[in-house]
This record gives C-alpha cells, structure tokens and sequence, in this order.
C-alpha cells in the first residue's frame, strides 16, 4: 500500500486553552493523509494535521491549534511536492470546506479511496474482495445537482454570503463562485446574495437548498420569516432572469411551497433503462447524475439479473434501482422507511408503465417479523442504506434466499463492519467490490461490494 493510505480514524477535537502556539515554523515530512485531506506527521509523541500538505511531501508548516489530543497546522510553503500535487481549480480551496482534496490528481484521488477501502474491509472484517472492481468516475466539475448551501447577511461586509463553511470552523466562506456545483448556480452565488441583499427579511434566510433534475434548476430558501409580497417579487425575479425555480420552506419539509407559477416537480432520466424519475426538491437523489447513470448500469450487470429473478431493493428511495431492476427481473420489492418517497416511488413505476414492481413503508432498523414481504422468497437483493449501513436488515436475507447481495455503500466503515456479519456470520463470499467518484475533490467514498452465498 502507497505512502498515501488514508487513516480510518482521528482523535476528536477538545480545545487546550492553556497551552501556547507554537509561533517559529517547522519543517517536517509529511507520513500519510487522512480521509479530510489533511497531511499527518507526528512530532514527539503528538499527532500534527497540516492543511494544505500531501503524503510524501516536505513542507515548512506553522501551528494554528493546539488541542488536548493532537495539533493543527497549515503549509506555509512546500519544499518538496508529490507527484499527485495539481493546482486547484478554485479560488477559493483553501478557505472553504467544500472540498479537500483539489489540491491532489483526481486520479490518485480515486486511487487512495479504493485504498481506503482495502483498509477498512482488512481491519474491520479480515476480508478481501475476490476481484477489484475499476473505479466509476465521471465529471469532476460543475458536478453537484444537490446541496444544501448556507446564506448569512454579514454586517461588517455589508452584503450576504452564499455558499459552503470555511474549512475548521463554522464561519460562512466569502464565495463568489463554487467549482463543483453545477454551473447554474456555481456561477451565480454572488447573484443570489445580491437578491437576498434587497429582501426585507435578509437576515432571516440561513440556508438554500439546490435540486436539479436534467434541466430545471430549483432553490428551496428556508426562511425563518414569512417573507412580503415584496420579497416573493424579488426572489421570482432572480428565478426569470436565471433560469431558477424558486420555493419557500417556513417550517419543516411539509411546509416548502413554491411560489406563484413555479413548478414543484423535477425529473431525471436513465435512458439506458427507458425510465425517467420523478421528484421533490427536498427527496434524496444522488448528487452526480452522470456517475449516478453509471452506478445502476455495473449495479445490475453485477447481479446479473435474469427474467426468472425475484428481487429485493433495501432503502429503495424513489426507486433509482427498482425500476431498472425490474425492467430485468421478474418482479421487484422496495422497502423504504419514508412513506412519502415510497409514494412518489409507485408513482413513478406508474410514469413508467411498470407494473411488477411493489414497494413498501418500513423503518428497516426494526423488527420486520410482521411485514408481509418477509413471506416471500428472493433470488437477488440490492441494499443502497445511509451512512448507517444496514447491519439490523442483513440476518433476514439467507432466510428470504437471497443468494446475491450487491450493497452500495456511502461509508467504507459500515461497509466493512456488514461485510464482516455477511461473510464471517452468514455464509456469504465478498465477490468483488470498487468504489464510485461519487463526489471528487471530496473526502466522501462511495462503494459498492457483491456479496454471493456459499454453497
């Protein structure tokens, strides 16, 4: 494994008030770096995080924390580069917490991901895939189709700030632009803060939430106030003249509306399974479209699903697997904890003439014993949970026969702790796993594993 393994884990911070700065630069080599992008070395017996700096490489760094566990540090200037070192695209990388890793090739990006993974499926689980899937990248800019971006009037700079929190603290980074959100609002974040500049409830708005589908463009403002008459005129101005489509959110989820001649549906299409999917600003949708459409593809190449296949989707959301699933198979079951998107799910398996897929509310972290899918049999199942994983669903799938298990993950450690209760507890064998450029520039892995069950 190279010199750039990532560390699986980091002490938390605990503030150490009474210990001094150091203030005289120090030259250090830096060891390895870790899952935020930030260089480790150690120095005496104390761990340094030095922003800034690349595994491998000589820099002249200065303190700026020190905390009761470990210390922080940022590159003052780099004496000896990596060879994976790059420019950053953004102005701004640095400074925003948007993004770790500009500063590092996309490739060897992916590269310490996958290693990442090894790492975590060998530490946690003492197992190692039968096969290295290579990994899924796409676009590494203008990507994001969905973030939630934070908005705050600053008095001092007499205007309102857009955008994601600098990097270490819980300050609002001064943005003009942001590489990895999609153009139509990446390009625009001064725009929008000018608009909210001239509302009468500007201090009021503390975040937007950004949805894209194929084209349309909506922002969700959470607004902490009813805004005027006056203020809806302003925000449908700014939705005319950029192309946005413009809500409101005074309370909780239920409580987003759009305003006067906005549309409240989006939609995305998969064309190599003929489906388009439909849905609300506010329900979780993968953020990269174009990986997104590679994803299902090795998805379901991997299970290999046949007409015969009878399927079951885990946390199937608004259907992203289901319906192409069950363009193969002979029928699909989702299970979702969200009613509201197993709603929209059935809906959208109606927009696209699908009649054998079924779909279920059920909180998959409780006991399933009374739900009535649990009495059926299954040949394949795909698990896509959150960041969780999905360890209380796993025993129930050799007693439904599931003989094939893809599980697409968004954490490598609860990948790795399900793969261990698969293979070392449930008679599965870890086939092949990979992971996805979900989020370049970004310390987030995506990751998917097939599991296959012993005879």
């Amino acid at each position: 494994m190279s010199t750039a393994t990532l560390q699986l884990t980091t002490d938390p911070i605990v503030s150490r008030k009474r210990k001094p700065i150091p203030q005289a630069p120090v030259e250090a080599e830096i060891e390895s770096l870790t899952p935020e992008g930030r260089g480790l070395i150690h120095i005496g017996d104390r761990k340094v995080f030095v922003d800034g700096a690349l595994a491998g490489e000589r820099v002249r760094l200065r303190y700026r924390r020190v905390n009761r566990r470990f210390d922080e540090a940022v590159v003052e200037e780099v004496l000896r580069a990596s060879p994976d070192r790059v420019e950053a695209k953004c102005p701004h990388f640095g400074v925003c917490g948007g993004c770790g890793f500009q500063h590092l090739d996309v490739r060897a990006q992916i590269r310490i991901k996958q290693e990442g993974l090894e790492a975590a499926f060998m530490q946690i689980a003492k197992v190692t895939p039968e096969r290295w899937l290579d990994p899924l990248m796409a676009d590494h800019w203008g990507y994001r189709r969905k973030a939630r971006l934070g908005v705050r009037y600053v008095t001092k700079k007499g205007r309102t700030l857009v955008g994601f929190r600098e990097r270490g603290n819980a300050f609002l980074a001064d943005l003009t632009r942001c590489e990895v959100l999609h153009p139509r609002v990446g390009e625009r974040l001064t725009v929008i803060g000018e608009t909210i500049d001239r509302l009468s409830i500007r201090d009021q708005i503390p975040q937007i939430e950004m949805a894209m589908g194929d084209e349309t463009c909506v922002l969700v403002f959470r607004a902490m106030q009813t805004p005027t008459p006056d203020d809806e005129a302003l925000l449908l101005e700014l939705g005319r003249r950029e192309g946005f489509q413009i809500h409101i959110q005074e309370g909780g989820v239920d409580s987003v509306r759009a305003l006067p001649g906005q549309t409240t549906t989006l939609s995305y299409s998969l064309p190599a399974h003929d489906i388009d999917i439909a849905f609300l600003p506010t329900d979780f949708t993968q953020v990269n479209l174009a990986l997104n459409r590679q994803m299902l593809d090795q998805a379901l190449d991997l299970l290999e699903v046949e007409p015969s296949d009878q399927v079951l989707d885990l946390f199937c959301g608004l259907g992203n697997f289901t319906l192409p699933l069950a363009r193969r198979a002979a029928s699909v079951v989702g299970v979702e904890g969200d009613a509201g998107l197993v709603a929209r799910a059935l809906a959208n398996a109606e927009r696209n003439g699908i009649d054998n897929a079924r779909f279920y509310s059920a909180n998959l972290y409780d006991d399933l014993t009374s739900e009535p899918w649990v009495e059926e049999r299954f040949s394949k199942a795909l698990l896509d949970p959150p960041r969780t994983g999905a360890l209380e669903v796993l025993d129930w799938l050799p007693r439904l026969g599931v003989e094939r298990v893809l599980y697409v993950s968004c954490n490598p450690a609860t990948l790795a702790r399900d793969a261990d209760r698969l293979v070392n507890g449930l008679g599965y064998s870890l086939r092949a796993a990979g992971v996805m450029d979900m989020f370049p520039h970004t310390a987030h892995v995506e990751s998917m594993a097939l599991f296959e069950r012993r005879a």
